[in-house]
């Protein structure tokens, strides 16, 4: 009732003293009645076609992504899951009968949303409600509203959508995640001084470069052996897994693409000139494999499959022989078109980095150095 408590009593006091006339901005006159039929307005013949289907296009998308992101942001607040392919079904049936009766362009606006869900509407039967509202409105009652002000009617807005500010949630944004909560405030930003489109623009830019940045640089781990078990894991993660001598045991982290090959390349020979390092300085058993886990790589494109090449190449001058983990189907099918899998050996492709450590153990303690100019079948891989 507040709402229409503070449309009533401004409304008064406006009329009593005559603000209008000081300065204070009011609603003023309303065009009576509902819009008239449009349908036969419709013209798909117009030389202006091309740049309505354009504008339609780019309205239709802002529109889109402005409904989906509203409606996810309410539905945090009650639990309940938003379907996009209903939403653009819902916005598009809207627009096409809206447009045969002159109808403004429906979306589904922040500001109207917080005042429909302060006013404590909890299903779709309340637009039943609201529709029929203002139809009588503008049928009977636009007179009533040429004194209402306009402050009244914006601090009925902002007050709803004070309500919905979760502090607490960004708080655990920034315990949790800088970067969610830099996404998060960034949107917060453009929304209060800019729109919502503008707020939503930003948040998905640095949504998108966040995104870049985990492809350009994915993350790959040195692996080692959990003491007294067959497990290899992150020595970051698991201070107490030992490396194995004369292996490197490596994992990628996510799919290799054009954009992180080079990166992966680069940082994989990092790696082996460290181990290589660090074996010298303990004076142990020199670098002979290296075993690369694949398990994460879940796709992997042509620019991918020249980098795995060179690399093999790279270790094969070195002296050093490279084995394949579990590659995914779509990745081996790959690799097998290029025949990659022909070069490499299909004998250095095991299923788990236990098997291809069992079988790297094995040769290191049956044959000599660089086992790659052993010609025979050795064991065989999965």
């Amino acid at each position: 009732m507040a709402p229409l408590t503070s449309v009533i009593l401004g409304s008064m006091l406006v009329y009593v003293t005559h603000a209008e006339k000081h300065g204070v901005q009011v609603i003023g006159d309303l065009k009576k009645g509902l819009n008239p039929p449009s349908v036969t307005d419709l013209v798909f013949v117009s030389p202006y076609m091309g740049t309505a289907i354009k504008t339609g296009f780019v309205t239709g998308i802002i529109a889109l992504a402005e409904g989906i992101a509203v409606g996810r942001s309410f539905a945090m607040f009650k639990n309940y899951h938003i379907d996009g392919n209903k939403e653009m079904i819902a916005i598009g049936t809207m627009n096409i009968f809206g447009s045969f009766t002159s109808c403004y362009l429906t979306t589904g606006p922040f500001s109207r949303s917080a005042v429909n869900y302060n006013a404590g509407c909890k299903t779709a039967a309340s637009n039943i409600v609201m529709s029929i509202a203002v139809m009588l409105t503008l049928l009977f009652l636009t007179p009533l509203f040429y004194y209402t002000p306009l402050v009244v009617l914006s601090a009925i807005i902002v007050s709803a959508m004070l309500g919905l500010l979760d502090y607490q949630a960004a708080i655990h944004l920034w315990k949790i995640d800088k970067f969610d909560f830099l996404v998060c405030f960034s949107a917060y930003i453009g929304v209060v001084f800019g729109s919502v489109e503008i707020g939503l623009v930003i948040a998905v830019a640095i949504s998108v470069l966040r995104v870049l940045l985990f492809i350009a640089r994915p993350r790959t781990f040195l692996l080692g052996n959990i003491p007294n078990s067959v497990v290899y894991r992150n020595v970051e993660q698991y201070p107490n897994a030992h490396h194995v001598p004369g292996i490197l045991i490596l994992e990628i982290d996510a799919p290799i693409y054009f954009a992180n090959a080079s990166y992966l390349r680069e940082r994989i020979t990092r790696w082996i000139d460290e181990e290589e390092d660090r074996i010298k300085a303990t004076g142990k058993t020199s670098l002979e494999y290296v075993i690369m886990d694949m398990t994460a790589v879940g796709n992997i494109d042509t620019s991918g499959i020249s980098m795995l090449e060179e690399f093999k190449k790279t270790v094969d001058r070195r002296g050093l022989q490279l084995v394949l983990v579990n590659p995914v189907s779509e990745v081996m099918k790959k690799l097998n078109k290029s025949n990659f899998l022909d070069e490499l050996g299909h004998k250095w492709i095991y299923l788990t980095v236990e098997e291809a450590v069992g079988v790297c153990n094995f040769m290191l303690r049956t044959q000599k150095p660089n086992p790659m100019k052993d010609e025979s079948e050795g064991w065989n891989s999965v």
